[in-house]
């Protein structure tokens, strides 16, 4: 019966995380398809890779199934295909550089803080905030609005592409100084309280 329940809650076969490593598998195909100018099939690729997204962390939440591996894998499946997706269209022109650039530097420094956290206090937990969220929803909507501009030229894509770009510079940067100025508050807080127990 133990045996039962361990194979039950094995945090490789939820659904969650089923559907989160069916997205790492999607991105190099993706990310193909985007690289050999085949944009609907891309565009299709890349909704399909968005409703996973929504529906791991529905499922999460209905099934009871949330796991630590599902918080550690879900962000690096959006990171892997956001990550790719930037540098194959800033590649080909159709992001401006300057906004892979701010979006590389962002996370390499979230890294670097995360590392230098776990190495200082040993924390392992870096929940995302809700400016993290909004921006990963912001630069998702900045992908899918570049590759649905290729598939039309209707002005209202090329003025979301526009606004969803701009957006993802403004949301990139204010997140990366909010986890900054939370991950300062959290080290001195735990400061405090190490000198205080000494």
């Amino acid at each position: 019966m133990a045996e039962e329940s361990t194979h039950r809650l094995n945090p490789f076969r939820t659904a969650p995380n089923l559907l989160t490593l069916m997205r790492i598998c999607l991105a190099p195909i993706l990310v193909a398809a985007v690289w050999e100018g085949r944009f609907a099939l891309g565009f299709g690729l890349f909704i399909a890779a968005g409703l996973t997204d929504a529906l791991d962390g529905m499922l999460a939440r209905l099934l009871k199934q949330r796991t630590m591996l599902g918080q550690y894998l879900d962000p690096v499946a959006d990171k892997l295909l956001l990550s790719t997706l930037f540098l194959v269209l800033t590649h080909m022109g159709l992001i401006p550089a300057r906004v892979t650039v701010l979006v590389f530097g962002r996370d390499v420094g979230i890294l670097v803080v995360a590392a230098i956290l776990y190495a200082a206090v040993g924390r392992r937990e870096f929940n995302p905030s809700f400016l993290g969220k909004a921006n990963t929803l912001v630069q998702l909507s900045a992908v899918a609005a570049v590759l649905l501009h290729q598939l039309t030229q209707s002005l209202w894509v090329a003025e979301l592409r526009t606004i969803a770009l701009d957006a993802t510079m403004a949301l990139t940067a204010l997140s990366g100084v909010h986890y900054a100025w939370t991950a300062s508050r959290r080290v001195g807080a735990l400061s405090v309280d190490g000198h205080g127990a000494k």
